[in-house]
């Protein structure tokens, strides 16, 4: 799940956030209190009520890799403390819809899957796969939530997703190092940031990484390009298919994101080499190597701090942050994260979704760095350092004035599947950015097909 707030109020908080110099990240305690053991359930000081199940064994499915899944194991962890039972984590592949379906179609489903966009939410309901949310995981989304993030949650008014994490997308991390040999400033519009990327690459330093072998990076660096420029009312009738990917505004969008494209002595390795660049790697090497990065600058999220973590660099000295500049009249904010969802009817899978819902869930992943909680009970203290908390106030701040990323409310098949749709056009458009009419053209021509059906 990816999530995009309004500009205004939530663009100007997370635009004072980029300001900020980032603490270290140290690591923060994870909470470790265990229930009564009681057949009633357990129940920390202050924590949520789960019951007992002993030698019950519960598989949750998720496409999270590396430092993302290490640290989500312990919020597992924790749950078999308290409850009893046995939790395995079961690697998915994305579109994870699709690996789900393997997995049903031969009898052996994951009892929760953490599904990354609402639409995927949507097609579990339409195959009759997902499970409502029972009584005790709504009250914690009840004290916990804002209406409208349960609400995203929903299809057709029914609760079937607890939305565990999110994410802020708007993001640009740099190599402090690199900045200040070559003189460079942080920008703050989309013409001061090729002006920076130009004065880099005159130092001898490729500006910036792109992690192009992950199509999903791709429609991040469209859509805040998109939003920014074209605004949020344009933005939602694109993102609902209202109006058609040959629109001008998508061809303006497409014209200044090719004016980075354009221009591969900008990006590590050139258009050939970013394709083959994952997103883990489009950090590390940012980071990696000193003043002599192969990429200063790298655009995603908060969790980069995870990957950031991979390297000898420290955050808040060697590495730093700024929003995502102003294409248009306003700096764009966009975030994301997972929903959890129930695909089998059982004690434990129920049990697991409260527990998800809750803050003690939420504070040992906080705690481990490179997450955020849309969870409003969710201690802020919770987090590693300055900026997430502040990112994380920001998030809950905002209240009900959200919406979801762009690609998370296709239909899977074009808006998040590897080598199809969406991804792969935008990776396309990398190899060849001049061809702005020619990537419209197929992505209305797919984006008409996924819609259909």
């Amino acid at each position: 799940m990816r999530t995009t707030l309004r500009t205004g109020r939530a663009a100007v908080i997370f635009a004072a956030v980029g300001a900020l110099a980032l603490t270290g990240c140290g690591d923060g305690d994870d909470d470790k209190s265990k229930g009564s053991g009681d057949t009633k359930g357990t129940k920390p000081a202050a924590g949520v009520e789960l019951p007992q199940l002993k030698g019950e064994k519960i598989e949750v499915a998720a496409v999270w890799s590396g430092p993302e899944q290490e640290n989500f194991v312990k919020v597992l962890d924790e749950f078999e403390k308290r409850t009893g039972a046995t939790v395995t984590f079961v690697p998915a592949q994305d579109p994870i819809v699709n690996f789900l379906g393997t997995k049903i179609a031969g009898g052996s489903p994951p009892d929760v899957a953490m599904l990354p966009q609402p639409g995927a939410i949507q097609q579990a309901v339409q195959r009759k796969w997902a499970k409502p949310v029972g009584a005790a995981a709504k009250a914690e989304l009840a004290k916990n939530y804002s209406m409208g993030w349960q609400k995203i949650g929903q299809v057709g008014g029914e609760q079937y997703g607890v939305y565990y994490k999110a994410a802020n997308k708007s993001l640009i991390w740099y190599n402090n190092a690199a900045f200040e040999n070559a003189g460079a400033t942080e920008p703050k519009t989309w013409k001061e940031f090729l002006a920076t990327a130009e004065t880099i690459s005159a130092s001898g330093v490729t500006p910036v990484s792109v992690a192009g072998a992950d199509g999903w990076t791709l429609t991040d660096w469209f859509e805040n390009i998109y939003l920014s420029q074209a605004g949020p009312e344009k933005y939602d009738q694109l993102a609902q298919h209202r109006i058609k990917w040959t629109d001008p505004t998508v061809k303006a969008a497409l014209t200044s994101l090719a004016e980075l494209f354009g221009k591969p002595n900008l990006i590590a390795g050139g258009a050939d080499g970013a394709l083959q660049t994952e997103f883990p790697a489009s950090v590390t090497q940012t980071f990696s190597g000193g003043d002599q990065p192969k990429g200063a600058m790298v655009f995603e999220g908060d969790f980069v701090t995870v990957n950031i973590a991979q390297t000898d660099a420290k955050i808040g000295t060697d590495a730093k942050v700024f929003p995502f500049p102003a294409v248009g009249a306003q700096p764009p904010v966009v975030t994301g994260g997972d929903a959890a969802v129930a695909l089998k009817d059982s004690k434990g899978a129920q049990a697991l979704l409260t527990f998800l819902a809750s803050p003690d869930a939420a504070k040992i992943q906080a705690a481990a760095g490179g997450f955020l909680s849309p969870n409003k009970a969710l201690d802020l203290a919770a987090y590693p350092n300055a900026v997430l908390r502040d990112i994380a106030k920001a998030l809950i701040e905002s209240g009900d004035d959200f919406r979801f990323d762009m690609s998370d409310q296709m239909p899977q098949s074009f808006g998040g599947s590897p080598g199809k749709g969406f991804w792969k056009t935008l990776q396309d458009f990398l190899k060849n950015p001049k061809d702005v009419a020619g990537a419209q053209q197929r992505l209305e021509a797919d984006a008409a097909k996924a819609y259909k059906s």
